[in-house]
């Protein structure tokens, strides 16, 4: 994978282990020439994850929409900067500049760039593989809301099997480079009149 995109928080969290997770994937993503495509803040998550790429000269791409390109929030030290004009187009546009997704902890924002994802998988839009750095379990009760919805006939199974599940950087990296995008049978198979 040449390019990443990384949906994450604009804020650290309270833990310091979060932080710390956002330093050693920015650490990966340098010793293994992978670019990063953010949403281009310098705040929290995001600015930390930027901020362990720049200062060793790796590729950072931020994508970030007009209503919050401001002074307090853009991230003046990334020299690709795409500015576009909706929420919306920001996904489109990193999902053509990227080989893959991970996701870190955040809050709203995160979740909507994640479910996006895995909903293009699941439709079979993209056949990229889509990450999920379970740290200090923070993504845990997502995950068992997501097992209900396959128990209670709402997602399927392979649907389910698209998230990538790990708790170390090391781990997820090995489930991405390994990815094969599974057939997903069709939601709906006829239309009804």
């Amino acid at each position: 994978m040449k390019k990443i995109v990384v949906f994450c928080g604009s804020s650290l969290g309270f833990s310091p282990i979060y932080k710390e997770a956002a330093v050693t994937l920015g650490n990966y993503f340098v010793e293994n020439k992978i670019g990063l495509v953010y949403g281009g803040g310098k705040i929290g998550m995001m600015g930390m994850l930027a901020d362990t790429i720049l200062a060793q000269n790796g590729e950072v791409i931020g994508v970030i929409p007009k209503l919050l390109e401001k002074e307090e929030v853009v991230h003046a030290g990334v020299e690709e900067m795409i500015v576009c004009k909706k929420m919306s187009e920001r996904k489109v546009i990193m999902s053509k500049l990227v080989d893959g997704y991970i996701t870190l902890p955040g809050g709203f924002g995160t979740l909507d760039e994640l479910f996006e994802a895995l909903t293009l998988g699941q439709l079979q839009i993209e056949q990229k593989p889509i990450g999920l750095l379970n740290v200090n379990g923070f993504f845990d009760a997502v995950l068992l809301q997501l097992d209900k919805m396959v128990e209670e006939g709402y997602l399927k199974p392979a649907g389910r099997n698209l998230l990538l599940v790990a708790n170390s950087v090391k781990e997820l990296m090995q489930k991405m480079d390994a990815y094969k995008a599974p057939k997903i049978a069709p939601i709906i198979n006829k239309v009804v009149r």
